[in-house]
């Protein structure tokens, strides 16, 4: 048995000369939304009639497979707010009800950061936070609250402000000086921003914990481009069922972590009348923002090292943690391990657990570092992490990396990564 991998072809976008991938893919009817000057990737947005389908939360597998009711009895993310910088978020949706604060507009265009002229913004902010109400998407930590940034992505309703600039740079200092502790910025630009690297280590020293989407580029030209490639922003990558890469999902030394990020719910369209189903890695930086709420919100006075270090530790992985994956870096989330069973060393709160290097700060609420961690030869982000093949693809590798877990001599086996399992099935190549 092997389980089917999608491949479904990203779209781009050109205008003054940079190139937007879509960091979304839907998995049903597709029409995409493309964007303006240093775009963002946005969800592609199905045009589906039918009302918003009672059953959406059955979709939701990857809840059960993180055994999220019994993660819910030890936290539900409250305390924890999460930056969402993307096409705004819309407050009215039931299931952000009372959840969604005022944000930031940072495109210059009318409106305000709750207007979502694409409903990219509100599906993430829901897979983070939502409260499953009147049908809708159950978020990974329903308790947490959402901080929406809009940027560049809606400046296609106002072609007044297409000419302004990239808002990049300008949104992750807007959600830097937030209340947020957690950033999600699933979007990417094949070119590095005007002013990116800057604002990331602003962020950084406001003791803030970066995820961005490494792109759905990868049958076309894999080039994990920016924010995910700056240091200091956790680069996540889409995993199905089966612990499985997705073909589209971009590989490279900026993957740091990966997430469920096929076959998940998401709003069709603007129009918030009905939900598709997508894939994409602006899916799998969601989910994995929504974990690091649940173990923040559990230890109050880590820094985000330390949330970030145990989300490494206790990744679901096969290989040495010191050779990340290309396609699934440190391994998949699995924040029950924390959570459940006590797993993961915080190690110290002042230093960075991908680099090993000390960071201007430790912590977002006053918390004293612990003892430093002796510098391990985990790689940067400038050096090369283990060679694997991508899921689906014809090369060949005596390793599969792009697995969570391999089981030789049996057909199938189990991944735990919560109460639940992904179920892994078989498919070590030759090599």
């Amino acid at each position: 048995m092997s389980e089917d991998v999608r491949s479904m072809k990203s779209g781009t976008s050109r205008r003054g000369g940079s190139t937007t991938r879509f960091a979304g893919r839907a998995g049903r009817r597709v029409a995409t939304v493309t964007a303006a000057l240093g775009a963002l990737a946005a969800i592609s947005a199905g045009l589906a009639p039918s009302a918003v389908a009672d059953d959406v939360q059955s979709k939701q597998w990857y809840l059960d497979a993180m055994g999220a009711k019994d993660l819910w009895k030890v936290s539900t993310g409250k305390g924890i707010s999460v930056a969402v910088i993307d096409s705004g978020v819309n407050s009215a949706s039931k299931s952000l009800s009372g959840k969604v604060f005022p944000g930031v507009d940072v495109t210059g265009s009318a409106g305000s950061a709750t207007d979502d002229y694409a409903g990219h913004g509100t599906t993430i902010a829901e897979l983070i936070a939502g409260t499953g109400a009147a049908g809708g998407i159950k978020g990974v930590a329903p308790d947490a609250k959402i901080i929406p940034i809009r940027t560049r992505l809606t400046a296609i309703k106002d072609k007044s402000v297409i000419n302004k600039g990239d808002t990049t740079s300008k949104a992750i200092r807007a959600a830097a000086d937030s209340d947020a502790r957690i950033i999600n910025m699933s979007f990417g630009s094949d070119f590095p921003l005007d002013g990116g690297l800057e604002a990331v280590k602003y962020a950084q020293s406001k003791g803030k914990l970066l995820f961005a989407s490494v792109g759905n580029g990868a049958e076309e030209k894999n080039y994990i481009g920016y924010p995910a490639k700056y240091p200091g922003v956790v680069g996540v990558s889409a995993a199905d069922k089966s612990g499985q890469v997705g073909k589209f999902s971009e590989s490279g030394n900026y993957v740091q972590l990966a997430a469920p990020g096929l076959d998940i719910p998401a709003w069709c369209n603007n129009d918030f009348q009905s939900y598709c189903t997508g894939d994409g890695t602006s899916m799998a930086s969601a989910i994995a923002s929504g974990a690091a709420a649940l173990i923040w919100s559990k230890h109050p006075t880590w820094t985000a090292n330390q949330v970030l270090r145990v989300l490494i530790d206790t990744a679901g992985r096969d290989w040495p943690k010191d050779k990340p994956s290309r396609y699934l870096g440190y391994g998949l989330i699995r924040p029950a391990r924390n959570l459940l069973h006590g797993e993961g060393s915080p190690g110290a709160g002042n230093v960075d657990p991908i680099t090993n290097e000390k960071t201007t700060a430790a912590s977002t609420s006053g918390a004293t570092p612990s003892a430093s961690v002796p510098a391990s030869s985990q790689p940067s982000k400038s050096t090369s992490g283990g060679e694997t093949s991508a899921a689906g693809s014809s090369a060949k590798s005596s390793d599969s990396n792009d697995q969570l877990w391999i089981v030789l001599g049996v057909a199938a086996a189990v991944v735990v990564i919560g109460g639940g399992a992904f179920a892994v099935l078989r498919s070590r190549r030759s090599g």
